[in-house]
């Protein structure tokens, strides 16, 4: 009976180790020309779809360290941005011209913000890291406004 209780943990133990090895070495089909896909463990910061200084449409994954954000600033183009993780912290519209970090909205992961072209905003990572993914149509330009600081 000994024998047979060894042999049938030995048994699931094999099974298991198949199961992990089969599962990390899936069929991961190529990619055909025209078409993209990012794996998440192979997305960085930065530009991962286009160029935003291109014409055209682009993806970007910024990161905000706690602490990390902006000033009160603008795009020339519109922007559609995702929170992928952490709590992100906004202030958009007209409010938004003189920077106070005590106005901010807090955006949770998987929330998603609009901002039109010309739309006056400030954005920071308060006190976690912060991703958020950024598309739009390029070229895009960013202008500052005014000289407001914390």
């Amino acid at each position: 009976m000994k024998l047979w209780n060894a042999l049938k943990w030995t048994g699931c133990a094999v099974g298991a180790m198949l199961l992990t090895v089969s599962a990390s070495g899936q069929y991961k089909q190529p990619v055909p020309e025209g078409f993209a896909r990012l794996d998440a463990d192979e997305i960085k910061t930065g530009a991962i779809f286009g160029d935003p200084t291109k014409p055209g449409i682009y993806v970007t994954r910024n990161r905000f360290a706690p602490g990390q954000g902006s000033h009160p600033h603008y795009h020339d183009q519109a922007r559609y941005i995702t929170v992928i993780k952490g709590t992100w912290w906004v202030s958009l519209g007209p409010e938004s011209d003189v920077y106070d970090p005590d106005k901010m909205t807090a955006v949770k992961p998987g929330s998603f913000i609009f901002e039109p072209a010309f739309g006056h905003h400030y954005d920071m990572a308060k006190d976690e890291e912060v991703i958020v993914q950024i598309m739009g149509p390029g070229p895009v330009k960013s202008t500052q406004i005014g000289s407001s600081k914390p």
